[in-house]
């Protein structure tokens, strides 16, 4: 069984978890959980994803904000040009504490009296995620893989451009109009055909009767 402390996600966060009014920073790099999107967009597993923010501690838990900054690849939507750039977003989730033991109702009593003294303005169930994230057994690692995933897929762009004013693809040829945009096509309208088709007719018969007079 692998332990909370091995895994490349964990963070330990015994010191704050303590007592309320606590704070830990964060600003770290991470690698890449896989199922992060495709190979048409996402983020390659095992790549270095920056995460810079803070965990707060409340009675009943962990509050984690942060950035996350991550290396994402895709392809325009226009062009279809390979797209590769840095990527990111905020998230705020909880990390609750386990339910304790009714033996530590004392325990309880205590950290209630910590959040009252102290001057941390989060309030459990106001200010938290919706998104929660269970610590360690024993309260002393906060593991982050999960949150990476979930926040980087629920979040994947699907319509990257590789600049704001892409031209796009030629519609009758395929090639760049970004890399060539005087590039064009003489096309004629089909709707128009047959009457041009009845033009050159005419003009041809004309110019046989013309030739036939002056014979």
């Amino acid at each position: 069984m692998i332990r909370p402390e091995d895994s490349a996600w964990a963070i330990p966060v015994a010191q704050v978890s303590s007592r309320p009014g606590q704070r830990q920073e964060i600003d770290a790099a991470y690698p890449a959980p896989d199922g992060i999107g495709d190979q048409i967009v996402g983020v390659q597993e095992g790549s270095d994803i920056r995460v810079d923010g803070a965990f707060d501690s409340i009675v009943d838990g962990l509050v984690f904000q942060a950035h996350v900054v991550a290396p994402l690849h895709a392809e325009c939507t226009r062009c279809l040009t390979p797209i590769n750039r840095d990527w990111g977003l905020d998230t705020t989730v909880f990390f609750p504490y386990a339910p304790q033991p009714t033996g530590a109702m004392h325990h309880n009593a205590r950290a209630a009296e910590d959040r009252a003294n102290s001057e941390v303005e989060i309030i459990a169930g106001e200010d938290e995620s919706e998104d929660t994230y269970p610590l360690s057994a024993d309260g002393a690692y906060a593991d982050i893989e999960a949150l990476l995933r979930d926040t980087l897929v629920e979040n994947l762009p699907l319509q990257l451009l590789c600049k704001p004013n892409c031209r796009g693809l030629c519609p009758q040829c395929g090639i760049n109009l970004n890399e060539h945009p005087d590039h064009r096509h003489d096309v004629t309208d089909m709707r128009f055909a047959s009457l041009a088709g009845l033009k050159a007719q005419l003009e041809q018969e004309q110019g046989d009767q013309e030739s036939s007079g002056r014979a």
